[in-house]
């Protein structure tokens, strides 16, 4: 039987399954919304495959999603949410009157549903926590109040930072209610959302650990069967076995994922990239890397050709998009592609406005897998007879810390608290939750041996040890491209921190680690609560690293993101001094007056007046004022960019 058709618009659906958002997450989709159906389609009108199909009878809520002022890696920016049985549906309107229009139909047809929520969640279900109240689990009752028949989308929302239209076009109109039958006899079939097998590309080899785990070999490919916890999923190999996988180690199977390809390196910035292809130094040398500008990409390509004598000039070339839907891809020369595999391809052949070929695809070279959260799938708990102690790496505010190996197999860095030091009880129900952060720019915590005294704590270990350290030992060496890089990686991880609601509280170089590949990652992050140390304690009697604490800290010991961004000025002041001692004359109460008074630390030498005034943003007396880390990550991309000169 047909039913009549009320809406029909081309909009971006966010995969329910995946709980990382990345640009591969959301898809294009053709959304029909009926009076007993909402049914999405993968293709043109014509010639439509259908993705998903829900029954309005089976809706409990509908709304836009309060985005909170972070980024969404689509072309849409205005999402609304469809929650039906245990599901959330996020779809991505192109304007702001689309939304509205959708949203407003789907309540008038869902009005009379008997299960209506009572409250809802306002934001995203993100990276396996609920934005709006940072709730973990993902059935958790919701955070406001659910007013059926209230118009909320409605209300203008102001637009989102560098969001704008750049092309002086208006947003795309809304969509205009149909008249009529859809003669798509789908529309009565009986189908569920998303039924299709998501199958992955392993990226390294993984060795099963535990029974319930299962092994990965490079290359090969494996179903996705479930996707409960953000760090492991479980999967099923083609011999039928079946475990868990560690989900940072598998890229999703996708003509437009770009993981999968050996030029692509995620994450590279600028210097990074020009001093790799330095290292291959082959005409034609080249790599594709993600821009500074969220979801956009570079193509960075050497050639001795023009430069006369031999040497080597790096352009970097932005892969631009038209406005079609879907957008088609080009470099230099308006030769236009549906991918961006196949524009890579095509200039493997021709350059067509490049300086030469793209003849010899150069990867990252730290191609060493990355760390695990925690071992195994739910195991935080660590039996000390399986770790082997090796050399004494150093002492930190907790007690010796040593290299040694877990299974004789990994390596890694075993603290050993000492008694008095911390509040150990409380730490160890923390450490449950840090074992799940996990992040290229965050050292590991893998887990804790707690049933002995001392206690210890097995985390990643990082060849280089202490940035303060490294810096202060390479004084001289460093280029300002360098010093830049060092203060992006930490930006990179405080931006996942700040992400997940989690805030570090002592943030400076001496709790940042440096590995084999000069990645610097953030450490300690959430430790200082548990320390006892007279070194963090002010006259008053609070607990904080004082010469790296705003104002907030000082007089209302109130902490946040905000508070982490003071702290990163500073840090930022520790990596361009080449690891002075901030305030190096003052003693901690002398601070405490003269920042409370406005005074703040000199400009360095090796700082230009851009960086530092990235620092002077992060050194704002209100902290309100000062930027979230996912805005400082974009201004030291763009000094990187800027600040260090072009190759010649």
């Amino acid at each position: 039987m047909s039913s009549k058709m009320l809406l029909e618009e081309t909009l971006i659906k966010r995969s329910q399954q995946k709980k990382r958002t990345s640009p591969l997450n959301y898809k294009e989709r053709l959304f029909v919304l009926s009076r007993n159906r909402l049914t999405y389609y993968e293709g043109k009108a014509q010639k439509k495959f259908r993705r998903g199909s829900i029954e309005l009878s089976r809706v409990r809520c509908v709304e836009i999603v309060k985005n909170g002022g972070r980024i969404i890696p689509c072309q849409n920016k205005y999402p609304f949410q469809v929650v039906y049985d245990t599901n959330t549906l996020y779809v991505f309107a192109p304007s702001h009157d689309s939304r509205s229009t959708w949203v407003q139909s789907l309540k008038e047809e869902i009005k009379d549903n008997p299960e209506v929520l009572t409250k809802f969640h306002p934001q995203f279900w993100q990276e396996g926590a609920w934005l709006c109240c940072r709730q973990a689990e993902k059935q958790a009752p919701g955070c406001e109040e659910y007013n059926l028949f209230g118009d909320i989308s409605r209300k203008p929302l102001p637009p989102i930072p560098g969001q704008e239209r750049k092309d002086g076009r208006q947003p795309p109109r809304p969509p205009t209610p149909v008249g009529g039958d859809d003669n798509e006899d789908e529309d009565d079939e009986d189908e569920d959302e998303e039924d299709e097998e998501e199958v992955v590309v392993a990226l390294y080899d993984f060795p099963a650990t535990e029974p319930h785990d299962l092994s990965l070999v490079k290359e090969g490919e494996y179903v996705i069967l479930e996707k409960s916890d953000v760090n492991w999923y479980r999967a099923r190999n083609q011999f039928g076995e079946e475990g868990y996988i560690p989900s940072n180690y598998v890229t999703v199977k996708e003509s437009g994922n770009l993981v999968q390809f050996v030029w692509f390196s995620k994450q590279v910035n600028r210097n990074k990239a020009e001093e790799l292809l330095r290292k291959e130094d082959k005409e034609g040398a080249f790599m594709v890397r993600d821009s500074s500008t969220e979801g956009t990409f570079t193509v960075s390509l050497l050639t001795k050709s023009t430069a006369g004598e031999g040497r080597a000039v790096i352009k970097h070339y932005h892969i631009k998009e038209t406005q079609d839907s879907p957008p088609q891809f080009y470099l230099a020369e308006k030769h236009l592609f549906s991918s961006i595999p196949e524009l890579i391809e095509y200039h493997k052949h021709n350059a067509a406005g490049l300086v030469a070929r793209l003849r010899y695809p150069v990867g990252r070279q730290d191609r060493s897998a990355p760390s695990t959260a925690g071992f195994s799938y739910e195991k935080w708990e660590i039996d000390p007879g399986e770790l082997t102690f090796m050399k004494e790496l150093g002492s930190g505010q907790f007690g010796l810390v040593r290299l040694g190996k877990w299974r004789a197999q990994h390596k890694v860095a075993i603290k050993a608290i000492r008694e008095g030091a911390m509040l150990e009880e409380d730490f160890i129900e923390e450490a449950k939750v840090m074992m799940r952060l996990s992040h290229p720019k965050l050292v590991q915590l893998y887990g804790v041996c707690s049933q002995q005294t001392p206690i210890y704590i097995v985390s990643e270990f990082m060849e280089q040890g202490c940035l303060l350290n490294v810096l202060r030992q390479r004084q001289g060496s460093f280029s300002l491209a360098s010093l830049l890089s060092i203060c992006l990686d930490v930006s990179e991880g405080m931006e996942h921190l700040e992400a997940n609601g989690f805030l570090h509280r002592d943030l400076a170089a001496r709790n940042c680690l440096v590995n084999d590949a000069l990645v610097v990652k953030v450490s300690d992050f959430g430790m200082a609560r548990y320390v006892l140390d007279n070194q963090y304690t002010s006259s008053s009697g609070a607990k904080f690293p004082v010469k790296w604490s705003p104002p907030e800290v000082f007089n209302f010991c109130r902490y946040s993101s905000r508070s982490d961004v003071w702290s990163f000025g500073v840090l930022m002041w520790e990596v361009f001094t080449e690891g002075r001692v901030p305030f190096e004359r003052h003693q901690n109460h002398e601070v405490v007056t003269l920042v409370t008074r406005g005074h703040r630390l000199y400009r360095p030498k090796m700082a230009t007046p851009t960086i530092y005034d990235i620092m002077q943003l992060c050194w704002r007396q209100s902290a309100e004022e000062r930027p979230l880390f996912s805005q400082l990550y974009t201004m030291i991309s763009d000094a990187l960019e800027a600040d260090v000169p072009r190759a010649t």
